[in-house]
């Protein structure tokens, strides 16, 4: 089976910035697009970012230019730098990936555990 494992959540200062990691292990052919959600209370869980095996990346509009979506395919691990951190970033953060199990079949979807940020103002 496959496991993403995040780290990197916590609590920081309204205008501090953290990073995010999220790796995938298993029995993994190859690794498609990764990316990251989050889910405030009360909220629907909502896209963050995502990046394809070839680094096209895609953001969601009250992220753009504050946080940055990146992945190193050797290690099947994608990052999301935070910065200019805001109280309303404040949300579980999930990892996603499509995997290939093998070259015949399509790609299943993985969901990491969840990481808590809390951004205090």
């Amino acid at each position: 089976q496959v496991q993403l494992v995040e780290s990197g959540g916590g609590l920081v200062q309204a205008g501090g910035s953290l990073r995010l990691s999220c790796a995938a292990s298993g029995s993994i052919f190859s690794v498609d697009t990764m990316g990251w959600y989050r889910q405030a209370p009360g909220k629907q869980r909502e896209l963050v970012a995502t990046i394809t095996s070839s680094s096209n990346t895609n953001y969601e509009d009250s992220v753009k230019g504050r946080f940055t979506i990146s992945r190193d395919n050797a290690k099947n691990t994608v990052y999301l730098q935070m910065n200019s951190l805001k109280a309303e970033d404040t949300a579980v953060y999930y990892c996603n990936a499509d995997v290939f199990l093998d070259r015949f079949n399509p790609p299943r979807d993985y969901w990491g555990q969840g990481t808590q940020v809390t951004v205090s103002s």
